[in-house]
């Protein structure tokens, strides 16, 4: 069998598998079951209790419920309030707002100052790891070299499968600690051994933050500025964690509850936030955005804009999907208030780059896109535009390569899974285990000469 005659045979197999496989739709509603554990209205079904974060998106009023403006609470504090008292006091919140999340309380200055230094402590690798593993086998898919790594760093870890919490907290802080070296090494070894570019490795700096530290590691000249560095450092506060029910989190809970190792349930999650549902949703951002302007004449005439916009809803523009990329979210209606958060740095970050005219783009679609959305669509519940909407835009102007988007996410979502894992160990000694009600037919095995 040569390898089209191969193919062939696999493209007949699965075709079959298309055909045999297909579930009656009507036997969801029958059945009452939820596909997605989402109800008709897209609502979570409910799994779980957790203290970790909130997210508010409606609120009843005289017994009915209504949409309400977005809210996300880290440990019971508004993220416009964490984000507010970083930016009045000129610091960087990530190392604060990770401690926040992992000890449910927001740290003095000693404590602070030791959780930095313990992150510091943590930021370093086996020796000859970058050499053994970073650089062999490089992945234009980083999101995979990520889990490979992580996996891999078990086998230098005498306690890896030691689920007590002291020993999970440690290598929850060892592995938020090197996730930004991991993921810009990988980056660095493929671009060096698949696009033949000059390959930088440079070591962290303990005196600077994980924000800062990032971006040293990924320029060649280890240069940024002040407002790109907080600008990141705010990407990270805001992608950190966002409730139990997204996707990566709750696969951290569910391999949690089998009594895994840490190593194992990270790279669950991370092969989770990889999905474009999920954590890849800002490089489609960003890839309709470039379409767009290949396809509308002038940006600045809105009539033009929301043509493209109806060509995309319409199946006729982009990838065909019928989708407005960084538009509407599974739980916020009116709004989502980490886009609220983070708009007013990009606009900052805009300016500073020259790229005012973008962000006015990115604004007129802000706008346009729900009202299109609207007028074309039956929806339940309101359209605005996400974090995936902007944070790709951010990234381009800071120089990031479109294969760290996603580990940007993971990067930051490492302490909100780390939080999580901690929670399911200390709080449910069950593993979880969902019913799937069977609606196959009974067969009677027939010979194989009868066949």
């Amino acid at each position: 069998m040569n390898s089209k005659e191969f193919m062939n045979t696999i493209s007949g197999l699965a075709q079959g598998c298309v055909e045999t496989g297909k579930i009656d739709a009507e036997l969801y509603t029958r059945y009452d079951v939820q596909r997605g554990l989402r109800d008709k209205n897209g609502n979570g079904v409910l799994a779980g209790l957790t203290k970790v974060s909130k997210i508010e998106s409606s609120k009843v009023v005289d017994g009915v419920k209504q949409p309400c403006d977005g809210r996300l609470f880290y440990r019971g504090y508004d993220i416009h309030d964490l984000v507010g008292g970083v930016v009045r006091e000129k610091r960087y919140g990530f190392e604060e707002v990770a401690y926040l999340l992992l000890f449910s309380k927001l740290p003095d200055d000693k404590e602070l100052a030791e959780f930095k230094g313990l992150l510091s402590y943590c930021r370093k690798l086996p020796t000859n790891f970058v050499r053994d593993v970073v650089m062999k086998a490089p992945s234009k898919d980083i999101m995979n070299s990520l889990s490979r790594c992580i996996l891999t760093l078990a086998s230098y870890d005498p306690k890896a499968s030691d689920i007590s919490v002291d020993n999970v907290l440690r290598q929850c802080l060892m592995i938020t600690s090197v996730m930004p070296m991991l993921a810009v090494y990988s980056y660095h070894a493929f671009n060096h051994y698949e696009r033949d570019e000059s390959m930088y490795i440079h070591r962290p700096d303990p005196k600077l933050s994980t924000a800062e530290n990032l971006l040293r590691l990924l320029r060649p000249d280890k240069k940024y500025s002040e407002v790109e560095a907080h600008v990141l450092d705010m990407a990270l506060v805001l992608h950190m964690e966002h409730g139990g029910g997204n996707n990566s989190t709750f696969t951290t809970h569910v391999v949690t509850s089998s009594g895994t190792d840490t190593y194992a349930a990270v790279a669950s999650a991370l092969s989770s936030l990889k999905g474009p549902k999920h954590g890849g949703a800002n490089i489609k951002v960003v890839e309709m955005m470039n379409d767009l302007r290949k396809h509308v004449k002038n940006l600045k005439d809105q009539d033009e804009v929301e043509d493209y916009l109806k060509k995309l809803l319409h199946k006729e523009a982009f990838d065909k999907k019928g989708l407005i990329y960084g538009m509407g979210h599974a739980v916020y209606s009116k709004s989502d208030p980490r886009a609220e958060v983070f708009k007013g740095f990009v606009k900052q970050l805009s300016q500073e780059k020259h790229r005012e005219s973008d962000f006015e783009l990115y604004s007129m679609i802000e706008v346009l896109a729900p009202k299109v959305i609207a007028e074309e669509r039956k929806i339940y519940k309101g359209v605005s535009a996400n974090v995936d909407f902007y944070s790709g835009f951010v990234y381009s102007m800071l120089d990031i390569p479109i294969e760290l988007f996603t580990p940007i996410f993971a990067i930051a979502r490492i302490v909100g899974w780390s939080a999580h894992r901690i929670e399911e160990l200390i709080n449910v000694d069950k593993i979880i285990r969902p019913a799937y009600m069977s609606v196959m037919e009974e067969a009677e095995y027939v010979p194989l000469e009868n066949r």
